[in-house]
């Protein structure tokens, strides 16, 4: 038997994919972790490159595992991750032209690949229900309703956010954001859970204690970016 088989490298991938799953849902930890030790709501740096980074090692893991919703999620914020990187940059001085470019090439080549793979992955879940009975299909259309609701919650707060932010010039996390994220988390989290997607349901529902520590945060002073 071959040292490196099949088994062996799907084990490597599937590290990885949780892995990926760590940084992106561990984002919102590190982010609580600052908070705590200032005793106030604050969005570090690291947590945009977090998110930028785990977001690309889950899409991988969505479009492999025919996840559609949690696929689509991974397909825009990239754009918000890296506008946010770009406003920190330039508010420490380290935005230069080269950097701005290629930081939005990057963003735009990321993107293209992400709506092409989701695409892709809402045609085989439409092609996997046509084949079910209906009544088991319906089940999992409704779910997909229910998840199309949390993740637009999910859209809308950073899409907030990012306004906010390119108003200010500045990476600004505004106190919204942390309540849509509970009701966003609860609706996308029922969703995976139905699908028995272990990794991304158990991501949704850990990093509700977080939003909710935030808003308590919050009573004490504003979010902001460092």
């Amino acid at each position: 038997m071959p040292l490196l088989n099949s088994d062996f490298w799907m084990a490597v991938v599937t590290g990885l994919w949780w892995l990926g799953g760590a940084i992106f849902y561990g984002r919102f930890y590190v982010q609580w972790i600052v908070s705590e030790f200032k005793r106030r709501s604050v969005v570090p740096a690291v947590f945009w490159y977090m998110s930028a980074i785990g977001s690309v090692m889950l899409l991988s893991y969505n479009v492999y595992t025919r996840q559609p919703g949690a696929a689509f999620g991974q397909s825009f914020n990239m754009i918000v991750y890296a506008r946010n990187l770009v406003h920190i940059w330039r508010k420490k001085g380290q935005l230069s032209r080269a950097l701005s470019f290629a930081i939005h090439a990057a963003t735009a080549l990321i993107v293209t690949l992400a709506v092409s793979l989701t695409a892709h992955t809402w045609w085989r879940e439409y092609l996997a229900n046509r084949d079910l009975p209906v009544e088991t299909a319906k089940q999992n259309w409704i779910f997909l309703g229910i998840w199309a609701v949390g993740q637009s919650l999910f859209f809308l707060r950073f899409l907030i956010q990012w306004i906010v932010s390119e108003w200010k010039k500045e990476s600004v996390v505004p106190p919204i954001f942390w309540y849509l994220s509970v009701f966003a988390a609860v609706l996308q989290g029922v969703s995976f859970l139905q699908r028995q997607d272990w990794l991304n349901s158990v991501g949704m529902f850990t990093t509700l204690i977080v939003y909710l520590r935030n808003i308590i945060l919050l009573k004490k002073g504003k979010t902001v970016s460092e």
